[in-house]
């Protein structure tokens, strides 16, 4: 048996597992635990599921400490960064350590986090339009550019994403209209689909993840995402702070000169125990 447990940034849900403990199939794991029709279930909560899997090996001997993240997402493939996830790991971290400061070791880059409370802030990085970083097979960036029929924009977050601006998020019919563009040529990896539209001083935001294969209720990178086409196309300042709203909760996301911040809530939902070797597994 392994003990997991389950946190949620904005409803963006993970199932978290020590690096340590013997998974011997991660892949197969990941795609049997996240499943929203019959993967991991618990009393304490009012979801199935997850949208990854984060296996963390913490280092508590660094000052700050360390975590080295893996994620694991639902069709087995394994994600470059995750914004909500490594606020996750971050709380998670710091529930171990006491510390109010973490590393976190991605395959995108390491990222600092600050823990204020139930919050986490974790540094971004750079957002790049560069084709050769999203990548997008262009000679130019992407900016406002129709692909499969929608307007967007391609910016890598630590992973890609194509963030199309609309009059309302709630119009779109996300299932009839990402998969095109996720799957579109221009991007040989595949891109997240991410859908904005203004409300008062801050953005909605509905994403299609890559590797969930679907709509999630948030998305870190995508809400970075938002803010980063936005500041490119002047609708926001250098260093302001913007509200992006996904369905599970308000995010804070500042992009400045060279680097970017994400802030809310990191929560746990409950802790069990699972097999290591599923089929099906729900928790006790």
């Amino acid at each position: 048996m392994v003990a997991i447990e389950k946190y949620h940034g904005t409803g963006n849900d993970f199932v978290i597992v020590d690096a340590a403990e013997d998974v011997p199939d991660r892949r197969g794991f990941a795609i049997e635990l996240c499943d929203r029709t019959a993967g991991i279930a618990h009393d304490d909560s009012d979801t199935t599921g997850a949208d990854g899997i984060l296996f963390l090996a913490l280092e508590a001997e660094y000052r700050p400490p360390r975590v080295v993240m893996t994620l694991v997402q639902p069709d087995g493939s394994v994600a470059a960064m995750c914004g909500n996830g490594a606020r996750c790991a971050a709380a998670w971290a710091a529930e171990r350590t006491g510390a109010d400061e973490v590393m976190i070791d991605t395959p995108s880059g390491t990222r600092h986090a600050v823990i204020d409370g139930d919050e986490v802030e974790i540094e971004m990085g750079a957002p790049t339009f560069d084709p050769a970083w999203v990548p997008a097979e262009a000679d130019e960036p992407l900016i406002e550019t129709d692909i499969e029929g929608l307007t967007v924009t391609a910016v890598n977050t630590g992973v890609p994403h194509a963030v199309a601006f609309v009059d309302d998020v709630d119009e779109v019919d996300i299932d009839a209209v990402a998969p095109a563009v996720r799957h579109a040529d221009v991007f040989p990896e595949g891109a997240n689909v991410t859908f904005a539209s203004r409300e008062g001083d801050g953005y909605r935001q509905r994403t299609f993840e890559r590797g969930v294969e679907g709509e999630t209720r948030s998305c870190g990178t995508g809400a970075v995402a938002v803010a980063a086409v936005a500041h490119r196309l002047g609708h926001i300042e250098t260093g302001e702070t913007v509200r992006v709203s996904p369905p599970g909760g308000d995010l804070q996301v500042t992009v400045g000169d060279g680097e970017s911040f994400l802030r809310g809530p990191a929560v746990l939902d409950f802790e069990t125990t699972v097999s290591a070797t599923p089929p099906r597994i729900h928790g006790d």
